[in-house]
């Protein structure tokens, strides 16, 4: 490679390691530490030791508490055969479009909703803001904000959004303005991926009992008493990052040099690159 290129490769890769690597940081040593940002006033070589499929299983990718929302915030438009509709206004047999192009009927629609009770919001319930065109010059269409382990489809690849902060398009976010967050999940008949704000991202998956995390999990276990212990197969495989991988990650990055990199810092750096652009 000329001197000149890989100079310039590496200055690059810097400038994506400044813009992310102090949220990447703090998810190491403060296990996710928010950074401040406002919500809108709207209602395989190199790579292979640092990136893993992630099984969505308890204890990776989809493992979750009951405190983990894991869903889309209430006002996030959803795609559907009749146009744009806020996500708390569908309703258990409306049709959804996904990235297949089949419109699908919705089975059910889980539930959370968090007040606050202290000056901020907890990291596991405080969402990531996805800002307008992070992904693509047209995704989302608007700044989409999610939970943090909630996934969308990058690259057919699972991702979830608290591996693809990176300080400039895709944030954390703190709305201390806000008193209570409240977030949906939809679940189909089998586990596909909606358009949120034109953005990809994954409906419900349920896995054991998953559907119990949800305040309103009664419903489901009294509308579909057979599928309490269903187990759906995930529309992808789930790619992510440990935290300390997340961190060697965006050091490599930034240094540069003869290495392969991972689908996911590949995915990753696309997304840092355009963050950069945005800013401008």
């Amino acid at each position: 490679m000329p001197e000149g290129e890989r100079r310039a490769r590496v200055n690059q890769a810097r400038r994506h390691f400044l813009g992310f690597a102090a949220a990447a940081a703090a998810r190491v040593v403060a296990m996710g530490s928010l950074v401040g940002a406002a919500l809108p006033s709207k209602s395989e070589a190199g790579g292979r030791a640092w990136w893993k499929l992630d099984h969505p299983g308890r204890g990776h990718g989809h493992g979750r508490g009951k405190n983990d929302p894991m869903c889309l915030l209430r006002g996030t438009a959803i795609r559907t055969p009749k146009g744009e509709v806020p996500i708390e206004e569908l309703r258990i047999g409306d049709l959804v479009e996904t990235v297949n192009g089949v419109a699908l009927p919705i089975k059910w629609i889980g539930r959370h909703l968090y007040r606050r009770t202290a000056p901020t919001w907890s990291k596991d319930v405080a969402p990531i803001r996805i800002a307008r065109h992070a992904l693509n010059d047209e995704s989302p269409r608007n700044d989409l904000y999610l939970s943090a382990r909630h996934a969308l489809l990058i690259d057919g690849m699972l991702v979830r959004a608290q591996d693809l902060v990176n300080g400039t398009s895709i944030t954390r976010v703190q709305p201390t303005d806000w008193d209570r967050l409240e977030y949906f999940h939809i679940m189909l008949d089998s586990h596909q991926v909606l358009l949120a704000e034109g953005a990809p991202v994954e409906s419900f998956l349920l896995e054991t009992a998953s559907y119990e995390t949800f305040t309103n999990f009664a419903e489901f276990a009294r509308l579909y008493p057979a599928d309490r212990f269903a187990f759906m197969t995930p529309f992808a495989p789930y790619v992510g990052y440990g935290g300390r991988e997340h961190l060697k990650a965006l050091l490599h990055l930034a240094v540069g040099g003869p290495r392969t990199m991972s689908p996911l810092e590949n995915a990753c750096s696309r997304i840092a690159a355009r963050g950069e652009k945005l800013l401008r």
